[in-house]
Protein backbone atom coordinates (compact mmCIF):
# COMPACT_ATOMS: atom_id res chain seq x y z
CA UNK A 1 0.00 0.00 0.00
CA UNK A 2 2.86 2.00 -0.53
CA UNK A 3 1.59 6.13 -1.84
CA UNK A 4 2.93 8.20 -3.71
CA UNK A 5 4.05 11.78 -1.92
CA UNK A 6 1.96 14.91 -3.45
CA UNK A 7 5.57 16.07 -4.54
CA UNK A 8 6.29 13.09 -6.93
CA UNK A 9 2.85 13.68 -8.26
CA UNK A 10 3.34 17.54 -9.31
CA UNK A 11 6.77 16.52 -10.96
CA UNK A 12 5.33 13.82 -12.88
CA UNK A 13 2.59 16.33 -13.74
CA UNK A 14 4.75 19.01 -14.68
CA UNK A 15 7.69 17.74 -15.58
CA UNK A 16 9.53 20.21 -12.66
CA UNK A 17 13.83 20.30 -12.81
CA UNK A 18 14.98 16.96 -11.34
CA UNK A 19 16.55 19.18 -8.86
CA UNK A 20 13.12 19.72 -6.91
CA UNK A 21 11.68 16.56 -7.41
CA UNK A 22 11.20 16.01 -3.74
CA UNK A 23 8.63 18.50 -2.90
CA UNK A 24 6.07 20.29 -4.08
CA UNK A 25 8.67 22.59 -4.56
CA UNK A 26 9.02 20.99 -8.00
CA UNK A 27 5.93 23.47 -9.30
CA UNK A 28 4.15 25.14 -6.95
CA UNK A 29 7.15 27.30 -5.32
CA UNK A 30 9.00 27.52 -8.56
CA UNK A 31 8.82 31.32 -10.20
CA UNK A 32 7.66 31.02 -13.22
CA UNK A 33 11.03 32.66 -14.75
CA UNK A 34 12.95 29.29 -14.08
CA UNK A 35 10.64 27.37 -15.58
CA UNK A 36 10.85 27.46 -19.58
CA UNK A 37 7.27 26.06 -19.96
CA UNK A 38 5.40 28.58 -18.11
CA UNK A 39 4.51 32.10 -19.75
CA UNK A 40 5.30 34.92 -16.44
CA UNK A 41 2.38 37.07 -16.00
CA UNK A 42 2.65 40.48 -14.20
CA UNK A 43 0.61 40.54 -11.28
CA UNK A 44 -1.61 43.71 -12.49
CA UNK A 45 -2.56 41.51 -16.06
CA UNK A 46 -3.43 38.15 -13.84
CA UNK A 47 -5.59 40.84 -11.60
CA UNK A 48 -7.84 42.30 -13.99
CA UNK A 49 -8.39 39.44 -16.56
CA UNK A 50 -10.45 36.80 -14.78
CA UNK A 51 -11.32 33.47 -16.24
CA UNK A 52 -14.54 32.15 -15.86
CA UNK A 53 -14.84 28.81 -14.14
CA UNK A 54 -15.19 26.23 -16.67
CA UNK A 55 -17.70 24.08 -14.34
CA UNK A 56 -21.68 24.37 -12.83
CA UNK A 57 -22.47 24.70 -9.84
CA UNK A 58 -24.99 21.07 -9.59
CA UNK A 59 -25.32 21.11 -5.37
CA UNK A 60 -26.16 23.31 -2.90
CA UNK A 61 -28.27 21.07 -0.58
CA UNK A 62 -27.77 19.18 2.27
CA UNK A 63 -27.20 15.63 1.85
CA UNK A 64 -29.28 13.75 4.58
CA UNK A 65 -30.04 10.29 4.16
CA UNK A 66 -29.14 9.71 0.72
CA UNK A 67 -31.09 12.52 -0.66
CA UNK A 68 -30.44 16.63 -0.88
CA UNK A 69 -32.85 18.18 1.06
CA UNK A 70 -32.98 22.20 2.04
CA UNK A 71 -32.50 23.23 4.94
CA UNK A 72 -34.99 22.60 7.83
CA UNK A 73 -35.35 26.02 8.60
CA UNK A 74 -35.35 26.87 4.68
CA UNK A 75 -32.58 29.62 5.23
CA UNK A 76 -29.39 29.75 2.69
CA UNK A 77 -26.36 31.40 2.95
CA UNK A 78 -24.14 32.67 0.58
CA UNK A 79 -20.58 31.03 -0.58
CA UNK A 80 -18.06 33.74 -2.44
CA UNK A 81 -15.64 33.69 -5.04
CA UNK A 82 -12.20 34.93 -2.88
CA UNK A 83 -11.12 36.62 -6.51
CA UNK A 84 -13.88 38.83 -6.58
CA UNK A 85 -15.78 38.84 -2.89
CA UNK A 86 -19.09 38.18 -5.51
CA UNK A 87 -21.26 35.79 -4.30
CA UNK A 88 -21.28 32.38 -7.01
CA UNK A 89 -24.03 30.11 -5.04
CA UNK A 90 -26.43 30.11 -1.94
CA UNK A 91 -26.38 26.76 0.17
CA UNK A 92 -28.65 24.88 2.02
CA UNK A 93 -28.33 26.50 5.81
CA UNK A 94 -27.95 23.85 8.10
CA UNK A 95 -28.48 24.04 12.16
CA UNK A 96 -29.12 22.00 15.12
CA UNK A 97 -32.16 20.35 13.10
CA UNK A 98 -30.87 19.13 10.32
CA UNK A 99 -27.72 17.72 12.54
CA UNK A 100 -30.30 15.98 14.18
CA UNK A 101 -31.62 14.27 10.97
CA UNK A 102 -28.35 13.87 9.72
CA UNK A 103 -27.36 12.37 13.06
CA UNK A 104 -30.73 9.82 13.10
CA UNK A 105 -30.21 9.07 9.36
CA UNK A 106 -27.03 7.75 9.88
CA UNK A 107 -27.63 5.72 13.35
CA UNK A 108 -30.25 4.02 11.58
CA UNK A 109 -27.96 3.30 9.04
CA UNK A 110 -25.43 1.96 11.23
CA UNK A 111 -28.16 -0.32 13.43
CA UNK A 112 -29.66 -1.78 11.03
CA UNK A 113 -28.26 -0.51 7.27
CA UNK A 114 -26.20 -2.97 5.18
CA UNK A 115 -22.91 -0.82 5.48
CA UNK A 116 -21.35 -2.74 8.56
CA UNK A 117 -22.85 -5.59 8.29
CA UNK A 118 -20.79 -5.77 4.55
CA UNK A 119 -17.72 -7.42 4.07
CA UNK A 120 -14.86 -5.81 3.96
CA UNK A 121 -13.88 -6.49 0.30
CA UNK A 122 -17.56 -5.38 -0.45
CA UNK A 123 -17.06 -2.11 1.51
CA UNK A 124 -13.45 -1.40 -0.49
CA UNK A 125 -14.95 -1.79 -3.51
CA UNK A 126 -17.38 0.71 -3.03
CA UNK A 127 -14.14 2.94 -2.29
CA UNK A 128 -12.65 1.85 -4.95
CA UNK A 129 -15.38 2.79 -7.37
CA UNK A 130 -16.07 6.07 -5.80
CA UNK A 131 -12.60 6.74 -6.57
CA UNK A 132 -12.96 5.78 -10.51
CA UNK A 133 -15.55 8.53 -10.21
CA UNK A 134 -13.67 11.60 -8.59
CA UNK A 135 -10.72 10.48 -11.68
CA UNK A 136 -13.53 10.73 -13.96
CA UNK A 137 -15.19 14.11 -12.56
CA UNK A 138 -11.34 15.54 -11.93
CA UNK A 139 -11.70 18.46 -14.23
CA UNK A 140 -14.90 19.79 -12.92
CA UNK A 141 -13.82 19.74 -9.43
CA UNK A 142 -10.32 20.88 -9.71
CA UNK A 143 -12.43 23.89 -11.31
CA UNK A 144 -14.81 24.10 -8.10
CA UNK A 145 -12.51 24.28 -5.57
CA UNK A 146 -10.18 26.47 -7.16
CA UNK A 147 -13.50 29.12 -8.00
CA UNK A 148 -14.98 28.69 -4.38
CA UNK A 149 -11.60 28.22 -2.29
CA UNK A 150 -9.22 30.95 -4.04
CA UNK A 151 -6.02 28.16 -4.59
CA UNK A 152 -4.45 28.13 -7.74
CA UNK A 153 -6.09 25.55 -10.03
CA UNK A 154 -2.77 23.76 -11.42
CA UNK A 155 -2.45 22.84 -7.45
CA UNK A 156 -5.99 21.53 -6.99
CA UNK A 157 -5.92 19.65 -10.68
CA UNK A 158 -2.62 18.31 -10.49
CA UNK A 159 -1.62 17.68 -6.89
CA UNK A 160 -4.53 17.74 -4.75
CA UNK A 161 -7.12 15.71 -6.67
CA UNK A 162 -4.81 12.86 -7.34
CA UNK A 163 -3.35 12.29 -3.83
CA UNK A 164 -7.68 12.21 -2.87
CA UNK A 165 -7.97 9.71 -5.72
CA UNK A 166 -5.06 8.16 -3.87
CA UNK A 167 -6.13 8.31 -0.54
CA UNK A 168 -9.28 6.54 -1.26
CA UNK A 169 -7.29 3.55 -3.21
CA UNK A 170 -4.71 3.36 0.06
CA UNK A 171 -8.14 2.97 2.57
CA UNK A 172 -9.72 1.09 0.11
CA UNK A 173 -7.21 -1.32 0.73
CA UNK A 174 -6.91 -1.10 4.50
CA UNK A 175 -11.04 -2.29 4.56
CA UNK A 176 -9.83 -5.89 4.62
CA UNK A 177 -6.71 -6.00 6.67
CA UNK A 178 -8.40 -4.58 9.56
CA UNK A 179 -8.40 -7.28 12.58
CA UNK A 180 -8.17 -8.25 16.00
CA UNK A 181 -5.64 -10.75 17.87
CA UNK A 182 -5.54 -13.72 20.02
CA UNK A 183 -3.75 -13.00 23.02
CA UNK A 184 -2.01 -15.41 25.14
CA UNK A 185 -3.17 -15.03 29.06
CA UNK A 186 -2.32 -16.99 32.18
CA UNK A 187 -4.95 -19.48 32.93
CA UNK A 188 -7.79 -21.53 31.14
CA UNK A 189 -8.89 -19.18 28.57
CA UNK A 190 -8.94 -18.11 25.28
CA UNK A 191 -8.72 -14.23 24.54
CA UNK A 192 -9.37 -12.70 21.29
CA UNK A 193 -9.61 -9.01 20.89
CA UNK A 194 -11.89 -7.55 18.08
CA UNK A 195 -11.72 -4.24 16.74
CA UNK A 196 -15.42 -2.80 15.80
CA UNK A 197 -16.61 0.28 13.88
CA UNK A 198 -16.96 2.96 16.31
CA UNK A 199 -20.07 3.89 15.25
CA UNK A 200 -21.61 7.34 13.59
CA UNK A 201 -18.58 9.31 13.47
CA UNK A 202 -19.25 13.54 13.28
CA UNK A 203 -16.63 15.17 11.39
CA UNK A 204 -15.44 18.82 10.74
CA UNK A 205 -13.68 19.95 8.33
CA UNK A 206 -11.94 23.15 7.35
CA UNK A 207 -11.60 25.55 4.53
CA UNK A 208 -8.61 25.66 3.25
CA UNK A 209 -8.07 22.23 1.84
CA UNK A 210 -11.25 20.75 1.49
CA UNK A 211 -11.04 17.75 -1.09
CA UNK A 212 -8.30 16.62 0.86
CA UNK A 213 -9.58 17.12 4.63
CA UNK A 214 -12.98 15.28 3.43
CA UNK A 215 -10.27 12.70 2.45
CA UNK A 216 -8.95 12.67 5.44
CA UNK A 217 -11.91 12.22 7.68
CA UNK A 218 -14.18 10.20 5.59
CA UNK A 219 -11.51 7.43 4.27
CA UNK A 220 -10.59 5.62 7.28
CA UNK A 221 -13.54 6.38 8.90
CA UNK A 222 -15.69 4.35 6.15
CA UNK A 223 -13.00 1.88 5.87
CA UNK A 224 -13.64 1.33 9.39
CA UNK A 225 -17.35 0.09 9.04
CA UNK A 226 -18.55 3.72 10.16
CA UNK A 227 -21.23 6.17 9.50
CA UNK A 228 -20.64 10.06 9.07
CA UNK A 229 -22.18 13.00 9.55
CA UNK A 230 -19.77 15.45 8.08
CA UNK A 231 -19.80 19.37 8.21
CA UNK A 232 -18.14 21.36 5.75
CA UNK A 233 -16.71 24.70 6.41
CA UNK A 234 -19.28 27.79 5.40
CA UNK A 235 -16.21 29.30 3.59
CA UNK A 236 -15.98 25.90 0.80
CA UNK A 237 -19.10 23.95 1.18
CA UNK A 238 -19.13 23.35 -2.99
CA UNK A 239 -16.74 20.18 -3.23
CA UNK A 240 -17.47 18.14 -0.48
CA UNK A 241 -21.33 17.93 -1.89
CA UNK A 242 -20.63 17.30 -5.40
CA UNK A 243 -18.48 14.07 -3.97
CA UNK A 244 -20.75 12.69 -1.37
CA UNK A 245 -22.94 12.59 -4.42
CA UNK A 246 -20.33 10.45 -6.40
CA UNK A 247 -20.12 8.55 -3.29
CA UNK A 248 -24.28 7.68 -3.95
CA UNK A 249 -23.23 6.97 -7.12
CA UNK A 250 -20.56 4.20 -6.40
CA UNK A 251 -22.90 2.37 -4.11
CA UNK A 252 -22.86 3.99 -0.71
CA UNK A 253 -25.86 2.74 1.04
CA UNK A 254 -28.05 5.96 2.19
CA UNK A 255 -27.41 7.62 5.30
CA UNK A 256 -24.05 6.35 5.27
CA UNK A 257 -22.48 9.34 4.31
CA UNK A 258 -24.61 12.58 5.22
CA UNK A 259 -23.38 16.07 4.75
CA UNK A 260 -24.89 18.91 6.16
CA UNK A 261 -23.29 22.61 5.44
CA UNK A 262 -23.21 25.80 8.26
CA UNK A 263 -21.81 27.54 10.71
CA UNK A 264 -19.67 26.20 13.57
CA UNK A 265 -21.81 28.18 16.59
CA UNK A 266 -25.14 26.43 15.49
CA UNK A 267 -24.48 22.97 13.00
CA UNK A 268 -21.07 22.73 14.40
CA UNK A 269 -21.92 22.96 18.22
CA UNK A 270 -25.06 20.06 17.08
CA UNK A 271 -23.02 18.50 16.30
CA UNK A 272 -20.02 18.15 18.65
CA UNK A 273 -22.50 18.16 21.54
CA UNK A 274 -25.09 15.64 20.20
CA UNK A 275 -25.59 12.80 22.33
CA UNK A 276 -25.70 10.28 19.58
CA UNK A 277 -22.22 10.74 17.74
CA UNK A 278 -20.18 8.34 18.66
CA UNK A 279 -16.94 9.85 17.84
CA UNK A 280 -15.79 13.50 16.70
CA UNK A 281 -13.01 14.54 14.26
CA UNK A 282 -11.99 18.42 13.75
CA UNK A 283 -9.33 19.66 11.59
CA UNK A 284 -9.53 23.46 12.61
CA UNK A 285 -7.89 26.48 14.30
CA UNK A 286 -6.48 25.71 18.51
CA UNK A 287 -9.41 28.07 20.07
CA UNK A 288 -12.29 26.18 18.09
CA UNK A 289 -10.68 23.06 18.99
CA UNK A 290 -10.78 23.83 22.52
CA UNK A 291 -14.50 24.65 22.48
CA UNK A 292 -15.17 21.02 20.52
CA UNK A 293 -13.25 19.07 23.21
CA UNK A 294 -15.15 20.66 25.82
CA UNK A 295 -18.94 20.37 24.07
CA UNK A 296 -17.68 16.38 23.31
CA UNK A 297 -16.70 16.14 27.03
CA UNK A 298 -19.63 17.75 28.47
CA UNK A 299 -22.28 15.68 26.04
CA UNK A 300 -21.44 11.92 26.38
CA UNK A 301 -17.82 12.17 26.80
CA UNK A 302 -17.24 11.28 23.20
CA UNK A 303 -13.27 10.37 21.95
CA UNK A 304 -11.75 13.39 20.02
CA UNK A 305 -9.73 13.53 17.24
CA UNK A 306 -8.02 17.46 17.09
CA UNK A 307 -5.30 18.37 13.96
CA UNK A 308 -5.32 22.63 15.03
CA UNK A 309 -3.09 25.09 14.22
CA UNK A 310 1.16 25.91 14.48
CA UNK A 311 3.89 28.11 14.24
CA UNK A 312 6.19 25.63 12.22
CA UNK A 313 10.13 26.68 12.48
CA UNK A 314 11.81 25.84 9.45
CA UNK A 315 15.65 25.90 10.73
CA UNK A 316 18.29 26.96 7.59
CA UNK A 317 21.89 26.12 9.21
CA UNK A 318 24.96 27.52 8.63
CA UNK A 319 26.22 25.09 5.98
CA UNK A 320 23.19 24.93 4.05
CA UNK A 321 22.95 25.48 0.16
CA UNK A 322 21.60 29.14 0.32
CA UNK A 323 19.67 29.11 -2.93
CA UNK A 324 18.02 25.53 -2.34
CA UNK A 325 16.83 26.85 1.43
CA UNK A 326 15.81 30.06 0.07
CA UNK A 327 13.45 28.22 -2.38
CA UNK A 328 12.29 26.26 0.19
CA UNK A 329 11.70 28.33 2.69
CA UNK A 330 9.99 30.59 0.16
CA UNK A 331 7.28 27.67 -0.78
CA UNK A 332 7.18 26.36 3.02
CA UNK A 333 5.65 29.71 3.90
CA UNK A 334 3.70 30.98 0.73
CA UNK A 335 2.12 27.59 -0.65
CA UNK A 336 -1.49 27.73 -0.55
CA UNK A 337 -1.08 31.20 0.03
CA UNK A 338 -0.11 31.10 3.72
CA UNK A 339 -2.82 29.17 4.62
CA UNK A 340 -1.55 25.95 5.41
CA UNK A 341 -1.76 24.68 9.13
CA UNK A 342 1.75 23.39 8.91
CA UNK A 343 3.28 26.42 7.41
CA UNK A 344 7.01 27.44 7.98
CA UNK A 345 6.02 30.20 9.31
CA UNK A 346 9.22 30.85 11.65
CA UNK A 347 12.35 30.84 9.32
CA UNK A 348 15.40 30.78 11.53
CA UNK A 349 18.64 31.49 9.71
CA UNK A 350 22.24 30.77 11.53
CA UNK A 351 23.78 34.58 11.82
CA UNK A 352 26.84 33.44 9.37
CA UNK A 353 24.23 33.35 6.28
CA UNK A 354 21.78 35.23 7.29
CA UNK A 355 21.78 38.40 5.51
CA UNK A 356 22.84 36.41 2.42
CA UNK A 357 19.67 34.16 3.00
CA UNK A 358 17.80 37.53 3.66
CA UNK A 359 18.49 39.45 0.41
CA UNK A 360 17.79 36.21 -1.67
CA UNK A 361 14.47 35.45 0.04
CA UNK A 362 13.45 39.04 -0.17
CA UNK A 363 14.51 38.75 -4.25
CA UNK A 364 12.39 35.68 -4.56
CA UNK A 365 9.14 37.16 -2.71
CA UNK A 366 9.25 40.32 -5.17
CA UNK A 367 9.43 37.83 -8.09
CA UNK A 368 6.47 35.94 -6.63
CA UNK A 369 3.55 36.30 -9.17
CA UNK A 370 -0.14 36.83 -8.00
CA UNK A 371 -3.36 36.80 -9.70
CA UNK A 372 -6.22 34.93 -10.93
CA UNK A 373 -5.38 31.08 -9.46
CA UNK A 374 -6.89 29.93 -13.09
CA UNK A 375 -3.99 31.26 -14.62
CA UNK A 376 -1.08 29.39 -15.74
CA UNK A 377 2.27 31.19 -14.46
CA UNK A 378 0.24 32.52 -11.55
CA UNK A 379 2.02 31.16 -8.30
CA UNK A 380 -0.56 32.84 -5.66
CA UNK A 381 -3.99 32.91 -5.42
CA UNK A 382 -6.44 35.52 -3.10
CA UNK A 383 -7.05 34.37 0.79
CA UNK A 384 -10.41 32.80 1.42
CA UNK A 385 -12.90 35.52 2.32
CA UNK A 386 -12.80 39.40 3.61
CA UNK A 387 -12.16 38.34 7.35
CA UNK A 388 -8.66 36.05 7.27
CA UNK A 389 -8.04 39.29 4.36
CA UNK A 390 -8.54 41.76 7.56
CA UNK A 391 -6.64 39.07 9.66
CA UNK A 392 -3.56 39.38 7.59
CA UNK A 393 -3.19 42.69 6.98
CA UNK A 394 -3.32 43.31 11.15
CA UNK A 395 -0.41 41.45 11.96
CA UNK A 396 1.14 42.93 9.24
CA UNK A 397 0.63 46.61 10.48
CA UNK A 398 1.45 44.61 14.19
CA UNK A 399 4.88 43.73 12.69
CA UNK A 400 5.42 47.31 11.75
CA UNK A 401 4.61 48.79 14.95
CA UNK A 402 6.68 46.29 16.95
CA UNK A 403 9.77 47.61 14.89
CA UNK A 404 10.30 44.35 12.32
CA UNK A 405 12.01 45.28 9.06
CA UNK A 406 9.36 45.10 6.56
CA UNK A 407 11.20 43.96 3.54
CA UNK A 408 8.75 43.97 1.05
CA UNK A 409 4.76 43.59 -0.05
CA UNK A 410 2.81 44.71 3.47
CA UNK A 411 -0.32 45.36 1.52
CA UNK A 412 -3.09 44.44 -0.30
CA UNK A 413 -2.95 44.02 -4.51
CA UNK A 414 -5.60 44.78 -6.53
CA UNK A 415 -9.24 46.80 -5.49
CA UNK A 416 -10.84 43.79 -5.53
CA UNK A 417 -10.90 40.40 -4.02
CA UNK A 418 -8.33 39.54 -1.51
CA UNK A 419 -5.42 39.09 -2.66
CA UNK A 420 -2.33 40.44 -0.50
CA UNK A 421 1.28 41.39 -1.61
CA UNK A 422 3.86 38.56 -0.59
CA UNK A 423 5.82 39.95 2.54
CA UNK A 424 8.64 39.30 4.19
CA UNK A 425 10.20 40.49 7.41
CA UNK A 426 13.50 40.35 9.06
CA UNK A 427 14.82 41.48 12.29
CA UNK A 428 12.05 39.39 13.97
CA UNK A 429 11.97 38.65 17.60
CA UNK A 430 10.39 35.80 19.58
CA UNK A 431 8.18 38.05 21.41
CA UNK A 432 6.52 39.85 18.41
CA UNK A 433 2.69 38.62 17.55
CA UNK A 434 4.21 37.93 14.46
CA UNK A 435 6.46 35.22 15.60
CA UNK A 436 3.89 33.76 17.96
CA UNK A 437 0.30 33.72 16.25
CA UNK A 438 -0.47 31.76 13.30
CA UNK A 439 -1.24 34.65 10.58
CA UNK A 440 -2.16 31.98 7.78
CA UNK A 441 -1.29 34.09 5.31
CA UNK A 442 1.53 35.18 2.83
CA UNK A 443 3.35 36.73 5.78
CA UNK A 444 7.42 35.16 5.94
CA UNK A 445 9.05 36.25 9.08
CA UNK A 446 13.33 35.70 9.36
CA UNK A 447 14.78 35.30 12.34
CA UNK A 448 18.46 35.18 13.56
CA UNK A 449 20.40 32.18 15.88
CA UNK A 450 23.82 31.19 16.76
CA UNK A 451 23.79 27.43 17.29
CA UNK A 452 21.95 24.78 17.75
CA UNK A 453 21.05 24.62 21.51
CA UNK A 454 19.77 28.41 21.06
CA UNK A 455 17.45 27.46 17.95
CA UNK A 456 16.11 24.27 19.84
CA UNK A 457 15.22 25.52 23.10
CA UNK A 458 13.35 28.93 21.06
CA UNK A 459 11.84 26.75 18.24
CA UNK A 460 10.32 24.78 21.56
CA UNK A 461 9.50 27.81 23.07
CA UNK A 462 5.91 27.62 21.42
CA UNK A 463 2.35 26.32 22.24
CA UNK A 464 2.36 24.74 18.90
CA UNK A 465 3.73 21.35 17.65
CA UNK A 466 2.52 20.37 14.31
CA UNK A 467 5.40 20.74 11.80
CA UNK A 468 8.89 21.48 11.89
CA UNK A 469 11.79 21.89 8.80
CA UNK A 470 15.10 21.16 8.74
CA UNK A 471 17.55 22.43 6.30
CA UNK A 472 21.26 21.16 6.65
CA UNK A 473 23.94 18.77 4.82
CA UNK A 474 25.14 17.76 8.24
CA UNK A 475 23.51 14.64 9.30
CA UNK A 476 24.91 14.53 12.95
CA UNK A 477 22.97 18.24 12.87
CA UNK A 478 19.68 16.36 11.53
CA UNK A 479 19.40 14.25 14.19
CA UNK A 480 20.02 16.46 16.83
CA UNK A 481 17.49 18.72 15.55
CA UNK A 482 15.18 15.88 14.44
CA UNK A 483 14.45 14.32 17.91
CA UNK A 484 14.62 17.54 20.02
CA UNK A 485 12.16 19.39 18.45
CA UNK A 486 8.65 18.91 19.76
CA UNK A 487 6.66 18.60 16.11
CA UNK A 488 4.81 15.80 14.86
CA UNK A 489 6.43 16.00 11.44
CA UNK A 490 10.02 17.18 10.79
CA UNK A 491 11.00 17.74 7.23
CA UNK A 492 14.59 17.22 6.81
CA UNK A 493 15.71 19.02 3.31
CA UNK A 494 12.05 18.81 1.97
CA UNK A 495 8.83 20.54 3.30
CA UNK A 496 4.99 19.86 2.78
CA UNK A 497 5.35 16.16 2.04
CA UNK A 498 2.00 14.22 1.93
CA UNK A 499 1.61 10.62 1.32
CA UNK A 500 -1.30 8.42 2.03
CA UNK A 501 1.14 6.42 4.55
CA UNK A 502 2.45 9.20 6.43
CA UNK A 503 1.15 10.22 10.06
CA UNK A 504 0.02 14.01 10.64
CA UNK A 505 -0.67 15.74 13.88
CA UNK A 506 0.43 17.55 16.46
CA UNK A 507 2.63 17.76 19.60
CA UNK A 508 1.15 20.45 22.56
CA UNK A 509 -1.94 22.31 21.55
CA UNK A 510 -1.55 22.08 17.69
CA UNK A 511 -3.93 18.62 18.46
CA UNK A 512 -4.93 14.97 19.60
CA UNK A 513 -4.52 11.99 17.49
CA UNK A 514 -2.77 11.17 14.39
CA UNK A 515 -4.57 11.15 10.48
CA UNK A 516 -3.59 9.39 7.27
CA UNK A 517 -1.89 6.06 7.42
CA UNK A 518 -2.27 3.13 9.54
CA UNK A 519 -2.77 5.39 13.07
CA UNK A 520 -6.01 7.13 11.57
CA UNK A 521 -7.93 3.98 11.65
CA UNK A 522 -7.24 3.53 15.80
CA UNK A 523 -9.33 6.77 15.41
CA UNK A 524 -12.60 4.75 14.31
CA UNK A 525 -12.54 1.82 15.98
CA UNK A 526 -13.03 0.06 19.26
CA UNK A 527 -11.15 -3.26 20.61
CA UNK A 528 -13.28 -5.50 22.63
CA UNK A 529 -11.51 -8.09 24.07
CA UNK A 530 -13.66 -11.63 24.44
CA UNK A 531 -12.60 -14.05 27.12
CA UNK A 532 -13.85 -17.85 26.89
CA UNK A 533 -12.66 -20.42 29.27
CA UNK A 534 -11.16 -23.65 27.89
CA UNK A 535 -11.70 -26.91 29.72
CA UNK A 536 -9.17 -29.36 28.96
CA UNK A 537 -7.39 -27.58 26.81
CA UNK A 538 -4.28 -29.75 25.18
CA UNK A 539 -1.77 -26.68 24.79
CA UNK A 540 -2.02 -22.90 26.30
Amino acid sequence: MAARRISSLLTRSLSASSSASASLLSSLGRNSSRNGSIKRLSTSTALEELIVPPVQIAYTQNLIDGKFVDAASGKTFPTYDPRTGEVIAHVAEGDAEDVNRAVAAARKAFDEGPWPKMTPYERSRILLRFADLVEKHSDELAALETWNNGKLHEQAAKAELPLLIRLFHYYAGWADKIHGLTVPADGNHHVQTLHEPIGVAGQIIPWNFPLLMFAWKVGPALACGNTIVLKTAEQTPLTALYVAKLFHEAGLPPGVLNVVSGFGPTAGAALASHMDVDKIAFTGSTDTGKVVLELAAKSNLKPVTLELGGKSPFIVCEDADIDHAVELAHFALFFNQGQCCCAGSRTFVHERVYDEFLEKAKARALRRVVGDPFKKGVEQGPQIDSEQFEKVLRYIRSGIESNATLECGGDRLGKKGYFIQPTVFSNVTDDMLIAKDEIFGPVQSILKFKDLDEVIRRANATRYGLAAGVFTKNIDTANTLTRALRAGTVWVNCFDVFDAAIPFGGYKMSGIGREKGIYSLHNYLQVKAVVTPLKNPAWL
